[in-house]
This record gives structure tokens, sequence and C-alpha cells, in this order.
């Protein structure tokens, strides 16, 4: 008895062991850590200057699952910098959290059918600096933006992707009930009294249903310089569809050798509900937003 249990017990691991290796061998993970510096430093300057010192971290995971028709793809990317300037605080220069699922079932040569899941917010408390730099106007989940949808892939190589979903629904989260009675990040705001007593809070949450299409490319432009782009844009059909809303990433890799290379990374946003105020706090309307970066750093892939 014990001699025949012996043998299950083998020939089950062996079983095992054999399916683990089976489901191992299907998935593709790539990672990526880079922590980057930028620094100027004057002691009497006679032309004058600020000394400054900037630093960033980022994270970067690919995990991708592909057995027969079906496939899942998973992007992962994070990143925080802080920049000092002179005798200030340090001021935030870049925060992100941002991640794509996305489950393809083969239809035909480069062609699948998908369900796409994404989700983008930040770490930490983000402030306007030209107006205050005590008053916080952004923080974790305030915003998060949530989008999933079915739709359909065209990847006809390994540099370019393309995902149009024709439904597919958008969350706008504001966890933050100052931020939401304000209105901020396209939300509506708090009901208000004459006097300007908050009746009803706002609600956290705006639902909005439309279409959108995410293209990415990416290519090594020469040897050791690589470029990556990625092109969101989203309609709602439920309010103002003709205002597309845009959201664009470039990236430019520039390696020095196997772990010292040169970022270079921009993004440009528009988004009809994101309403900017003057320094007054009045309102002058949604406008085209643009950060870029570039900065000497250390880099690690496994």
């Amino acid at each position: 008895m014990k001699k025949n249990f012996l043998i299950v017990l083998i020939f089950s691991s062996c079983f095992l062991l054999q399916a683990q290796e089976d489901t191992i061998k299907h998935w593709q993970v790539k990672q990526n850590i880079s922590i980057n510096f930028a620094q100027s430093y004057f002691s009497n300057w006679s032309a004058g200057g600020e000394n400054t010192l900037a630093t960033s971290g980022k994270y970067t995971l690919t995990a991708d699952y592909i057995k027969g028709k079906h496939k899942w793809t998973n992007w992962v990317s994070l990143a925080l910098g802080y920049s000092i300037i002179g005798e200030n605080k340090a001021m935030k220069t870049d925060d992100k959290i941002e991640f794509i699922s996305t489950y393809g079932y083969k239809l035909a040569k480069s062609w699948y059918a998908t369900m796409v899941l994404t989700y983008k917010s930040q770490f930490a408390k983000g402030y306007d600096y030209k107006v205050d730099s005590t008053i916080y106007v952004s923080k974790f989940m305030a915003p998060a933006t949530i989008d999933i949808g079915p739709g359909f892939e065209y990847t006809p190589d390994e540099h370019f992707l393309m995902n149009i979903s024709p439904a597919a629904m958008r969350w706008i989260i504001v966890n933050d009930e100052r931020l939401a009675d304000a209105g901020a990040f396209g939300l509506d705001p708090a009901e208000l009294d004459t006097n300007g007593v908050v009746i009803q809070h706002a609600k956290k949450v705006k639902t909005m249903f439309g279409a959108k299409m995410l293209m990415t490319y990416k290519y090594e432009i020469f040897k050791n310089v690589n470029l990556g782009t990625k092109l969101e844009l989203y309609s709602d059909y439920l309010d103002n569809p003709q205002n597309i809303d845009v959201n664009w990433q470039v990236g430019l890799l520039l390696k020095v050798n196997s772990w010292l290379n040169v970022n270079i990374t921009s993004e440009l946003k528009y988004d009809d509900d994101v309403i900017f105020h003057d320094n007054n706090g009045m309102p002058i309307g949604p406008r085209t937003q643009f950060n870029e970066n570039m900065m000497l750093g250390i880099g690690i892939n496994f």
C-alpha cells in the first residue's frame, strides 16, 4: 500500500512539475529599475545661479503570457521624482502609477479580439507651486482613471500595436472630499447654498462610456538609442463626444553602457473636462498640458 502510494505521489509530483514548467515557459517577464540624477552647484559665482538637485526613480515591468491563440499582456510603469532648488522645499517633478492589462484571442494573422483594463494614478500629493505651495491639488487616488472595454487589436510586428475599443467604460475617481466638492478633474461640484455652504457633497466618481484607441510603438533608432511612444484617445459618447481626451507619452533612452543611460521623457495631455483657473480663482477653461524630463541615470534590466 505504501509502495503504491509512493508511486502515485512520485507520478503526481512529476505531472505537477511538468505542468509548472509548461506554464513558466509561456511567460516572458522583463523588468527595469532606474535611478536618475541631475545636479548643479555654484560657489561665489559672479553671474549668479541657484544650486539644484533632482532625483527620480522609475520601475517598468512587462509580463506576457502567450499560448496557442491566447495571449495575456501586462505592463506596469511607476515613477516618482523630486527636485530641490536653492533653499526651497523639495518639489515633485515626476509621479506616475500606470497599469495596462490586455487579454487577446487570435482571430487572424496580426488580429486579436481583446479585453483591455487600464489604471492610472499617482503616489504623492501634488501642488501648483505658482499659485499655492501649501494646498495640494492631487494625491493618491485623486484622481485615478480606470478604463475597461472589449475591442480589437492589430499587431503587425514587434514594434507597433493598435487597440480599438468601441465600447469602453471609464471611471474618474477623486477620493478626496475637498477636491471632489470643487469639481476637480471633471467631476460635478458640490451643491452650495447662497452663502457658499455645502448642501450636498459631490460624488467622488464620474462614469463615462465611449470609444478608446490605444497605440504603442517602440524601435531602436540607432544602436543603443531606443524610442518608445504611447498614444491614448478617448471620446465620451454621453458628453460632447467631439471633444477627444488625449494622452501622448514619448520616451527616448540613450544607453551609454550596460548600466548608465540618459532618459528623455515627455507627456502631452488634453482633457476638455479639466478646467484650469487663474491666480484669482476664476475658471479659464481646459488647457493643453505638457511635461518633459531629461536625466542621467543608472538602469538595471532583469
